[in-house]
């Protein structure tokens, strides 16, 4: 268990010192598959009136890099308007079960049981849950009384990294407590049909349902250390991403800017985070990073000066799942992982705030 009145400062500066790593990644979505065509053609019946020139924003859909999509509703539940109380009955329902099927997957590569979990770390920003969704894991899953909880809300895009990284310092401080980490985000909930923009015509090409979980420890060894993790939230930049609180629900902010934005000022952050490790672009083996959509991509590609293609795992993740907010980059991760991790990897998200955030991964070679 965490101890924050740790009394001895020899004891707890080791604790500081211990390697953290990642024992195990596991993964999973919901069952109902979206294909990208079928996605354009009932974005077209719900809000296509909205826009005069939809035929034109219709390219959005073919230009997304996007094949398939997973849901938590078959697409025909979205074809009729749906209140707040019935949204936040989906999510209470479809992100438990996400949270239990990558919960348990994680466990169990890990070899370890519920009752041996000290912390959980539950990242989401798609859906209110009181109690949060590890509360509701505890009956169905064996959890100790004693663990301490800690439900994350309101990290979007970045929650993956930036969760991954909170995590770690958990575990890190813990001297020796098995962190759980585990980030569920049903961003179809979040279809609006009415006061609609071309932000929703972009989300509504883009965004996924989908889960992650990782167990974390310090001071023995997993399939990968984590070796640092840091932060950067640029001033006045709120309009950037982000919710608002709508009468249906929770309703997109997402600027259009977002790919220039992140050619533009990318790199520059990505050297401020490195810089207090001792690390520079250069050094980076591979950048492991979240596809928030094609052209950010594209973008963070140009940024850090990438070959062309070598983000070719998030593109494909991309293919497959569209951006399912904080989960995705550990898909991303989970496919680098499956191929073999280089020595040095950075892992990298763009979020509200407007936030990017890193976590820095040391493996063997």
């Amino acid at each position: 268990m965490i101890n924050p009145n740790c009394r001895s400062s020899d004891r707890c500066e080791a604790s500081l010192t211990l390697p953290v790593s990642i024992h195990s990644l596991a993964t999973a979505t919901p069952l109902h598959v979206l294909d990208q065509t079928t996605g354009a053609q009932v974005a077209e019946q719900l809000l296509g009136g909205a826009f005069e020139d939809f035929a034109r924003l219709r390219a959005i859909y073919g230009n997304a890099g996007i094949e398939y999509r997973q849901l938590a509703r078959p697409v025909d539940w979205y074809t009729e308007p749906r209140s707040i109380v019935e949204r936040t009955a989906v999510y209470l329902e479809v992100a438990l079960d996400l949270f239990i099927e990558a919960s348990e997957k994680a466990l169990a590569e890990a070899g370890i049981a519920a009752d041996e979990v000290d912390v959980i770390v539950t990242v989401s920003s798609t859906g209110i849950a009181t109690p949060s969704l590890e509360a509701r894991a505890m009956g169905r899953m064996g959890f100790r009384s004693d663990v301490s909880r800690v439900p994350v809300f309101g990290l979007g895009c970045a929650g993956g990294v930036s969760g991954l990284g909170l995590a770690a310092k958990l575990a890190r401080v813990g001297q020796g407590a098995t962190v759980l980490f585990v980030t569920v985000e049903l961003c179809s909930l979040a279809l609006r049909t009415e006061n609609v923009g071309k932000a929703d015509i972009v989300s509504t090409a883009l965004f996924g349902d989908g889960a992650a979980a990782c167990v974390i420890r310090a001071g023995d060894e997993g399939f990968t250390q984590i070796a640092g993790s840091a932060e950067k939230t640029w001033a006045d930049t709120l309009d950037i991403m982000g919710w608002q609180m709508e009468p249906a629900g929770l309703g997109v902010v997402l600027n259009r800017a977002i790919p220039a934005f992140a050619r533009k000022e990318f790199r520059g952050a990505m050297e401020e985070m490195l810089a207090p490790q001792n690390l520079r672009i250069d050094d980076v083996d591979r950048f492991v990073c979240h596809p928030g959509g094609a052209k950010v991509v594209d973008a963070i590609e140009a940024a850090l000066t990438l070959p062309q293609g070598s983000l070719n795992e998030e593109r494909e993740v991309l293919r497959r799942h569209g951006n399912m907010s904080a989960p995705t980059a550990l898909f991303v991760l989970d496919r680098v992982r499956k191929e073999g991790l280089p020595p040095l990897s950075v892992m990298a998200a763009l979020g509200p705030g407007f936030t990017a955030s890193t976590v820095t991964l040391r493996s063997a070679a």
